[in-house]
């Protein structure tokens, strides 16, 4: 029985290691690399051109991670693989992207080939590094008393966000909620406090992991 071609997207920093991972990988009879780009603005500039079954993706290039959580929103078929040269706090901020397994360069090849078909056949690959990943989660969600992804906001709050995501000014909120533009700005201010971010980027964040917008 032919074994199905898995199509997959590297996205790393790292232009030798890529050049070299992308060969071996083309190299499997049964996996296409269909995109090898450097950062996340150039997987997004041509992933609407190819059909990606499996995302592997370094955590360092990774500095708008919303793109990426709206692009898998888009894209549900697609599963991400992380890859990390070194154990990264940042992997833990990605969890709730729905990462389906973990890669580090102290894998074996095989390590990688296993990994790329059990995230492709949406199983999770459970090495050392995603265990720990869980661990420290965890841990963090016992030393924090409470999650901050786990914020209840209410009507008028979700609202806001969702004009804000529609580059809606101050100005037009305010007129939307008949208030004062003082008012929008103390109850912007009042969620990024509430969802402990330090910007509107980081709100952007919470919404789109709670599919808010």
């Amino acid at each position: 029985m032919t074994a199905r071609i898995i199509n997959i997207a590297i996205v790393l920093t790292q232009s030798l290691f890529r050049k070299v991972l992308k060969k071996y990988l083309s190299e499997q009879k049964n996996i296409n690399v269909v995109i090898n780009a450097s950062s996340v603005i150039e997987l997004l500039n041509n992933f609407k051109h190819f059909p990606v079954d499996v995302l592997l993706i370094d955590m360092s290039a990774v500095t708008a991670d919303e793109q990426v959580i709206s692009l898998l929103n888009d894209h549900p078929q697609t599963k991400i693989l992380a890859y990390s040269d070194i154990f990264d706090i940042q992997l833990l901020n990605m969890l709730p992207v729905e990462i389906h397994g973990c890669i580090s360069d102290t894998d074996d090849p095989d390590d990688l080939l296993q990994a790329i078909t059990s995230v492709s056949n949406n199983v999770i690959h459970r090495n050392k590094l995603y265990t720990e990943m869980l661990y420290l989660n965890q841990q963090n969600y016992f030393r924090n008393g409470q999650q901050k992804f786990n914020v209840n906001l209410n009507d008028r709050e979700r609202k806001i966000i969702q004009l804000l995501w529609e580059e809606k000014s101050n100005k037009e909120i305010a007129d939307h909620f008949f208030l004062s533009t003082r008012s929008i700005e103390k109850i912007r201010q009042d969620l990024k406090d509430k969802l402990e971010v330090k910007s509107t980027v980081g709100i952007f964040k919470y919404a789109l992991r709670e599919k808010i917008i």
